[in-house]
């Protein structure tokens, strides 16, 4: 695969399994679904899942709007505020946003589709973690 070639290739049900590793070494998982929903021109992002923290187990819930943008795919908070963009049709595309005074770099891996992961590297004065993250459909391993 030469990348992500389409919004609609993200749209359905996968598999997520995330884990957040803290600067101070302490971890915390997260496994769960993603479902992506065509709403007009734009995808919508659900994830849900169990995370578990210091020995806790919490329910999680997070949405994000994807949509095309010319050669870019632009994500969106749930309340439609610039999250960040990569282009189409790269196997690693990479972003950054910037919520001063922390700085969120995010490398998307699409190489062995339709497996594929996310790293954001976090860091900011009360913030330093990575978060990893997979996403399955087809019940395979990488």
């Amino acid at each position: 695969m030469a990348g992500l070639s389409s919004l609609w290739a993200l749209n359905g049900e996968w598999h997520l399994s995330r884990r957040i590793v803290h600067g101070d070494g302490s971890t915390a998982t997260l496994e769960g679904k993603a479902v992506f929903a065509r709403s007009g021109p734009r995808l919508i992002q659900d994830e849900t899942g169990i995370l578990t923290l210091d020995g806790s187990e919490l329910e999680a819930t997070q949405r994000y709007v994807w949509e095309r943008a010319g050669p870019l795919l632009q994500v969106y908070f749930s309340d439609m505020r610039p999250f960040h963009a990569i282009p189409l049709n790269v196997v690693a595309p990479e972003a950054v946003h910037l919520c001063a005074p922390d700085r969120y770099e995010v490398a998307y891996d699409f190489e062995n589709w339709p497996f594929w992961r996310s790293v954001w590297r976090v860091e900011g004065p009360r913030k330093d973690y990575v978060m990893t993250t997979t996403y399955d459909q087809s019940g395979r391993e990488p």
